[in-house]
């Protein structure tokens, strides 16, 4: 009798439990897969992480996407493209996210976007920077976030022409995000100015910069002005040695990034004054959309945003949009949602162009000040992205067939 008893009411738990599960599953939640540098480069990415977080928050909050709530699951691809796709195996096989999303270095953004491709899986590049991956190495399943190395060098090489200098020294990291940033501005800058030459081209090892022999090679070759497409400690590292040389006197210096602050505050008082720069001056911004986000970022984690908090909140809600827009997380479902969706970001409305998969989100063009031992950025303005894109028939001829 007690045997029988034991038996039913291990049955009915059973029974319980299963239910349970059934109904857990018939609920769901929608899992976002997200693969980044975490360990390489935290100045950038932990904001971007905070912002991700705050717009999951702010979903979930308003009642999720298509009636279920976001999961992020984030993992660390220890800055290696091999680590990167092993990531997003194990996200999509053992976690079974719905979409991927991420990337900072350029390399990792192309890897990600061969996996998508082999695996015919969503993926939204939020930060890598790199052209191909909307145009050589693009595919149906990939979508980019941020204005690439075109779109941004395009913004600078209208000012930088105006300066009317003839010869131009280049000093880039030698992996694929400055080799792009680089011969978009030849490329570009030739076409505005036929006259100009590029006396001197230093390609630094990533993280490896020898700040004293590049700075050295660039004053040797007695330019009239510099680009520079160096970031985070290397370009500390530049800005610092330059001032020590007085490399920077008396000559002009265009420079990718520089107005981000997760590479402008490091300087402090090295800041240099003058530089055109593209950047995010959040202190100045004053449209609805910026102030709602900086109010809301803040009043969660009692700092200001940086660009990376921008990018990753932008991410979370145009993977949302897409949903939403498509009634669906399937991958067909998605390209077709995202193919012209419109999203609602700190900088304004963005559209993913459907010729490319390239979003119009612009950047601001300004240039550095020394604040009394503080760099910000002045003189600036936003520059929408739409303007500084190729035509759909010149994308036809750079993006191979889908």
């Amino acid at each position: 009798m007690i045997h029988r008893r034991t038996l039913a009411l291990t049955a009915a738990a059973a029974a319980v439990s299963a239910c349970l599960s059934l109904c857990a599953h018939a609920q769901g939640v929608i899992k976002i897969g997200e693969v980044n540098s975490y360990k390489a480069q935290p100045a950038f990415l932990e904001p971007y992480k905070k912002g991700m977080e705050l717009a999951v928050e702010e979903i979930n909050a308003s009642g999720g996407v298509n009636g279920k709530q976001v999961q992020l699951i984030t993992r660390d691809d220890n800055a290696n493209p091999g680590d990167a796709v092993r990531a997003a195996e194990e996200l999509v096989s053992r976690e079974q996210v719905d979409v991927l999303t991420g990337a900072f270095l350029s390399n990792i953004g192309l890897a990600l976007t061969d996996f998508a491709k082999q695996k015919k899986f969503f993926y939204l590049a939020s930060e890598p920077l790199t052209d191909k991956i909307v145009w050589q190495n693009g595919n149906r399943y990939t979508f980019r976030l941020r204005p690439s190395t075109y779109m941004q060098v395009a913004m600078l090489v209208p000012e930088a022409a105006k300066l009317k200098k003839k010869r131009w020294a280049l000093v880039y990291p030698n992996y694929e995000y400055g080799q792009s940033a680089v011969a978009s501005f030849k490329e570009l800058l030739k076409a505005a100015q036929p006259d100009v030459e590029f006396v001197a081209d230093q390609a630094t090892p990533l993280g490896k910069l020898d700040a004293g022999s590049t700075t050295q090679a660039l004053a040797d070759a007695r330019p009239d002005a510099i680009f520079n497409v160096l970031f985070g400690a290397d370009l500390s590292k530049f800005v610092r040695e330059g001032n020590t040389r007085g490399l920077f006197t008396g000559r002009e210096v265009v420079s990718l990034l520089t107005g981000e602050p997760e590479y402008l505050d490091p300087l402090k008082d090295e800041t240099p004054n003058g530089w055109l720069v593209t950047g995010y001056p959040w202190y100045g911004i004053q449209t609805p959309e910026h102030k709602a986000f900086f109010v809301a970022y803040y009043a969660k984690y009692k700092d200001y945003p940086r660009l990376g908090s921008v990018v990753g909140y932008s991410a979370i809600k145009s993977l949302a949009a897409g949903m939403k827009k498509a009634k669906s997380t399937e991958t067909e479902k998605m390209i077709a949602a995202f193919k012209g969706l419109v999203v609602d970001t700190p900088f304004g409305k963005i559209t993913y162009r459907p010729e490319d998969h390239q979003s119009t989100m612009g950047a601001f063009l300004g240039t550095t000040k020394n604040d009394k031992g503080k760099g910000t950025m002045v003189d600036y303005r936003y520059l929408d992205g739409a303007k500084y894109q190729p035509t759909a028939e010149q994308v036809k001829k750079l993006r191979a067939a889908d």
